[in-house]
């Protein structure tokens, strides 16, 4: 099955910044896109809370990167969990498209 392929724009810093996380977790780029996608789908929505905290601006980009952090992990630990962590383009692909035809 052909994969679509989705391009964005990011800052070279962010895309520096992810890239270090995820390989700290044991993902590529790629497939750390690939669970962001597939927990969305699961969940119908945004896989983490998207909440501002109460106090400045560095305090809520601290607060944000702890809960993102944790929330990637979380998705990681769950991936692996399920037996998904491993799963190509294509198995995904496939498992949505699955999902959409029994809708």
């Amino acid at each position: 099955m052909a994969g679509t392929l989705v391009q964005i724009r990011v800052d070279e810093k962010l895309k520096e910044d992810a890239a270090a996380v995820y390989e700290r977790l044991g993902l590529d780029l790629s497939t750390a896109v690939r669970i962001f996608f597939k927990r969305s789908v699961a969940e119908n929505g945004i896989p983490f809370s998207m909440k501002l905290g109460k106090t400045g601006r560095n305090s809520i980009r601290r607060y944000i990167s702890k809960e993102l952090a944790a929330a990637m992990q979380s998705m990681a630990q769950s991936a692996a969990v399920n037996g998904i962590s491993d799963m190509s383009l294509e198995d995904i692909t496939a498992e949505i498209d699955a999902a959409r035809k029994g809708q």
